[in-house]
């Protein structure tokens, strides 16, 4: 079994492609690069062109290919669908045209995946990592999000051939230990796979080896991340927002904070995980000009622990 460590922009604190402190897109395939890595995800719809032609040459020139595209968005609000089918076509069609990675034996699905989040509530970004006090959807606001989720994995497949993977992300709909499980039961996985995080595991409540193994047979992708502790203890006493939280820091390099990366390893050999894994380090984009010393630091590590 193989797991290849790759990258994201979030690394370079590419979450909102509005922010207008963003470093240029070519910046960050340059410094992925320089770190060592083949692999990197699109980011949030709107920061890489969907230029294929563009994309293409400048990931050639690199030695880099998509592991996967994002939707990060609200999935809740009905009038958002058409929105959401928008971008599931446009990022899936200009996923499948560039460079391509290699599929590993074991590997369930092929990547690039399409990254399925939900985001933009602001009464549950301030409640990230407080489950007890989080509000949660009534079932007709849940049901919505489930067909929009079905809609969106059933067209990048059916359409593109691309899967699609359900990421639970903190200061969304879709974080808690109730809300995982509900949407792995409500949406099976012909339709679409799970991809756990397991810095979100941890900063909303939850062991990462523990919900690794309880969600062996749904997991297709997984992503990285490691956790300050200090940091982590003074955000969660404060009324703070996910990402200003992720401002101060509360996301660290991979080997520097408190999950055991050793044995995530262990974990993922044992249920037989093979394929992709992306690094992630969620930051202010002002505090950028650290990344390429992070994510080569979070990739040495993960090598000297046994990792591609």
């Amino acid at each position: 079994m193989a797991m290849n460590i790759g990258c994201a922009p979030c690394c370079w604190g590419v979450d909102d492609p509005k922010n207008p402190h963003l470093p240029l897109w070519t910046r960050v395939l340059e410094e992925a690069a320089t770190a060592g890595y083949k692999g990197i995800e699109l980011g949030p719809y709107g920061y890489i062109p969907l230029d294929v032609d563009l994309v293409g040459r400048e990931l050639k020139a690199r030695g880099l290919s998509i592991t996967a595209g994002t939707i990060f968005d609200d999935l809740v609000e009905p009038a958002n669908l058409p929105s959401l089918l928008r971008q599931t076509r446009e990022i899936c069609a200009l996923i499948k045209q560039l460079p391509q990675l290699p599929t590993e034996p074991g590997q369930r699905f092929a990547v690039p995946y399409l990254v399925v989040m939900d985001w933009g509530h602001t009464e549950r970004d301030f409640a990230a990592g407080h489950s007890e006090r989080a509000p949660r959807l009534n079932a007709g606001q849940w049901a919505a999000m489930v067909s929009h989720i079905r809609q969106i994995a059933s067209l990048a497949w059916s359409e593109f051939g691309v899967r699609a993977v359900i990421h639970p992300h903190a200061g969304g709909y879709i974080e808690f230990a109730d809300e995982i499980d509900l949407i792995m039961a409500d949406i099976p996985h012909d339709v679409a796979g799970l991809c756990l995080d397991t810095g979100h595991l941890y900063y909303s409540g939850m062991d990462p080896v523990q919900w690794l193994k309880n969600y062996a047979a749904r997991l297709d992708y997984v992503h990285f991340k490691d956790i300050d502790a200090a940091v982590f203890q003074q955000v969660l006493g404060e009324h703070i927002a996910f990402f200003a939280a992720c401002g101060r820091g509360v996301m660290c390099p991979i080997g520097k904070g408190v999950i055991d990366y050793t044995l995530v390893r262990q974990t993922l050999l044992d249920i037989g995980y093979s394929g992709y894994i992306t690094v992630e380090q969620e930051r202010d984009p002002r505090n950028a000009g650290s990344s390429l010393q992070d994510v080569a630091q979070s990739r040495s590590f993960l090598q000297s622990v046994g990792f591609n």
